[in-house]
């Protein structure tokens, strides 16, 4: 089994990460979304930015297609290898949020998506960007709540318990919610905050919500048969156009004194 040593994923982990990942960067929603991260960034040409956390790499191209020097980073070597195998011209580089590539002040702008859930230590991540921040440069933080997905379904007691056993398996996954705090306490200045919420109500998502009930029986908090129910009825209201899926999306971003 080919494990990554950084991350602790399989490559089988990985690929179906990068499954979702495609899935969920590809709804218009999302490409808004991230749309707003780049206004929010200031992306400019030959602006030098790192997207941490670069995943297969959308972000870093759609930013380097406004005319930025991006640099995509990513401790998960299968990712990156995905990332330069799709985009061979960009640059990617297998590094953490800990330990960034760069020296001080050498950046312009620093965006990480749907990545400090997994840290186990967000604080140090935030002085780590602002080490590699120059004066005057962007952060732009953007990242769900797990505890507050929204989801229809017959089974509310069951719904709640897979999503708050589903957030349990996350490092920190409330940390939205200390994301403002935690650049004001960097001395970033400039903090805003707002929100986006994504709503599906088609099969886009069953994917990720079949994802969602799995990680929750393999987590022992609803057995085999609750989690098949449950599943099976979210692919039938898929199929119906009768799926409801509410995911509130924070865009935190600040300014480095």
């Amino acid at each position: 089994m080919d494990t990554n040593q950084t991350t602790g994923r399989t490559s089988g982990d990985t690929d179906a990460l990068i499954r979702l990942l495609d899935i969920a960067d590809s709804i218009p929603g999302a490409v808004e979304l991230r749309a707003r991260s780049y206004e929010l960034l200031g992306v400019e040409p030959g602006m030098k930015v790192a997207d941490v956390g670069c995943g297969p790499g959308r972000a870093a191209a759609e930013m380097a297609e406004r005319g930025a020097r991006v640099i995509g980073i990513d401790p998960d070597e299968r990712m990156i290898d995905v990332a330069v195998r799709r985009r061979p011209a960009a640059d990617f580089r297998v590094a953490g949020a800990y330990d960034l590539p760069f020296p001080d002040g050498a950046l312009s702008g620093y965006r990480a998506e749907k990545v400090f859930h997994v840290l186990d230590d967000p604080a140090r991540a935030v002085d780590e960007a602002r080490r590699v921040l120059a004066p005057g440069g962007r952060i732009v933080l953007l990242g769900q709540d797990w505890d507050t997905f929204v989801i229809d379904a017959d089974d509310a007691a069951l719904t709640r318990t897979i999503v708050h056993a589903r957030a349990d398996l996350v490092p920190t996954p409330r940390v939205v919610r200390r994301s403002r705090n935690l650049l004001l306490d960097a001395e970033f200045t400039d903090v805003t905050v707002e929100t986006r919420t994504l709503v599906f109500t088609d099969a886009t998502m069953v994917p990720a919500l079949t994802d969602l009930a799995e990680k929750a029986r393999s987590a022992g908090a609803i057995s085999e048969a609750q989690a098949g129910a449950w599943i099976a009825e979210q692919h039938d209201r898929g199929r119906r156009g009768r799926l409801f899926f509410a995911l509130p999306m924070f865009l935190t971003a600040a300014t480095r004194r």
